[in-house]
């Protein structure tokens, strides 16, 4: 179950991979990106690259059991969490076909007593996250019942008397629950179970024989036992129930497999291509606002090429796979362990994959060129964004944030350094605009005389005191904040991100520099540290310290 959509940060890739890619062997390329992150004592990663349904690249990292001292290899069997969207989307497009449902349907026609307070909520709006509906998986009573297994029917009712978060269709919030649903939408118009219709609908058309609907007691040949990080090393992760992440994210499955997968759809084997092109659409909100969301899958772009892209994230395991239509290059890496996500290594590899017609270079640009440009920016949110020139370099600062240098690619494109993000601009002064291109997202930003707030000044800590903010904090399964000490600085890394540092402005009150965001640490009667809040894009969400 890939959790927080709005994370912390932007995926980060590395000026090097974006931007000069040089002589090694594809395997040495491939390699260095991954051995720099799953190390052979630790958990590992299982990753495949496939181009036009051939694997060109194959290998494992790490181990698949720590106790008992077992290496990881290809064969590996891993949980998928959100990946398991994928297949659920694509079941019911298979039932849309057959004429057994349309994803125009309203859910009531299926679940007759489902309390919409009135809204009309269609199938639709499941797939896309839209429907308003409040994901189980954010509730606080979902710890308690992680180890509980449950019908599909008992699932439901967990969630089904919550308020919505908005109107359907209003808005977007990635939501386990909506997939709950369609599982059982699946049943009801199939006649068989969730995990029947996957088996056999797709795992057996496929010969996908290392597939599985999973489960905590069946003795499943190869699977790669599951780790979370603690303050010292890793543990076994807690126990969860796969009864519970059901069709939001309870398959299965290797990386041979997943590519059998991939090619599939790519053949329109198992729905037509038309029905593909509803999976891969980057659908709107009502007000016509793109949400970088299809059915089961994210339509995105790298380097101006397109990808359809999904991560997932479970107890005790991560996972994310890319797809080049354009070129038919899959990526695919499945690991065992919550922490480090491979999001970042499976973007560099499928950048390498890309054309070289694709690579971004760097220009030299006269010093009047770059100045055209100094100024500050306004956008959406009253979001200040301000762009200096220092010493012949460009750099940008959001407000509140730290100074990124600027790489020029064109005499009007800028591409931040270390990360996906660039800028074009346009205009002359007075009258200058800048497009924050980040991948396939876009925000606007117009010249304004606005200044930015002086920064806050950070209460120095000692080291002593910093250690009471140390541990690991679950905002939700499979997504975790853990926060780290370095002498008198106190660090914040979110599953599968970069670590950044935070800055007390008060006591148990925290800032980060690289995004407008803050934390709160919160402590029990007893004075014992219990949990942190997370305040970021209006939300306030709460992570229980679990390590």
């Amino acid at each position: 179950m890939k959790l927080i959509k709005n994370s912390l940060v932007t995926t980060f890739i590395t000026f090097a991979f974006a931007f000069n890619i040089n002589a090694q062997s594809l395997d040495a390329k491939f390699d260095e990106i991954l051995l720099t992150q799953y190390k052979p004592n630790g958990p590992g990663a299982v990753a495949l690259v496939a181009k036009n349904g051939k694997t060109i690249y194959r290998k494992a990292f790490g181990k698949a059991n720590l106790e008992l001292d077992v290496m990881m290899k290809p064969e590996n069997v891993f949980e998928l969490g959100s990946i398991t969207k994928q297949f659920t989307a694509v079941s019911i497009l298979m039932l849309e076909e057959q004429g057994k449902l349309s994803t125009n349907d309203e859910i009531t026609k299926y679940i007759p007593d489902y309390p919409t307070h009135g809204k009309k909520i269609t199938i639709h709006q499941l797939l896309t996250h839209t429907s308003g509906i409040k994901s189980y998986t954010e509730l606080p009573s979902f710890m308690k019942i992680a180890r509980t297994d449950m019908t599909p029917t008992e699932l439901i009712n967990v969630f089904k008397n919550e308020p919505m978060d908005f109107d359907p269709g209003t808005q977007w919030h990635y939501n386990n629950s909506g997939y709950i649903i369609l599982g059982y939408i699946i049943e009801k118009a199939s006649g068989k179970s969730y995990a029947s219709f996957i088996e056999e609908n797709i795992f057996k058309k496929l010969g996908m024989a290392h597939s599985y609907y999973g489960s905590m007691s069946t003795i499943i040949p190869n699977r790669a036992t599951g780790y979370q990080p603690t303050k010292t090393g890793f543990e076994n992760a807690d126990y969860l129930s796969l009864t519970l992440p059901y069709a939001a994210g309870s398959l299965m499955s290797t990386v041979d497999d997943m590519l059998l997968w991939s090619q599939a759809i790519h053949n329109n084997i198992l729905i037509t291509k038309e029905s593909k092109q509803k999976a891969f659409t980057n659908y709107t909100i009502n007000k016509g606002e793109p949400i970088i969301y299809g059915y089961g899958w994210e339509p995105n772009e790298i380097n101006g090429r397109p990808s359809i892209e999904h991560g997932g994230g479970i107890f005790g395991y991560s996972t994310m796979g890319i797809y080049l239509p354009g070129e038919n290059v899959y990526v695919i890496v499945l690991t065992n362990s919550s922490a480090g996500g491979p999001g970042d290594a499976a973007l560099k590899m499928a950048t390498i994959m890309l054309p070289k017609a694709t690579e971004l270079k760097p220009v030299s640009l006269t010093p009047q060129q770059l100045a055209q440009w100094v100024g500050t920016y306004e956008y959406e949110g009253n979001i200040l964004r301000s762009v200096t020139l220092e010493n012949g370099e460009m750099y940008s600062q959001r407000e509140g944030g730290s100074k990124i240098k600027l790489i020029p690619t064109s005499a009007a494109t800028f591409n931040f350094t270390g990360i996906t993000s660039q800028y074009e601009f346009a205009g002359d002064k007075g009258k200058r605009t800048v497009i924050l291109k980040d991948r396939i997202r876009r925000s606007k930003g117009a010249e304004t005389t606005r200044k930015a707030t002086e920064e806050k000044a950070p209460v120095i800590l000692d080291a002593a005191s910093i250690q009471q903010y140390v541990g690991s904090y679950e905002l939700q399964p499979g997504f975790e904040i853990e926060v780290t000490a370095d002498g008198n600085h106190l660090f914040a890394q979110a599953t599968g991100q970069s670590k950044f540092e935070i800055f007390e402005e008060k006591p148990g009150t925290f800032y980060l520099k690289v995004v407008k965001a803050s934390i709160d640490f919160n402590k029990d009667s007893n004075g014992k540290m219990k949990s942190l809040t997370l305040h970021q894009n209006g939300k306030d969400t709460e992570g229980l310290k679990i390590k």
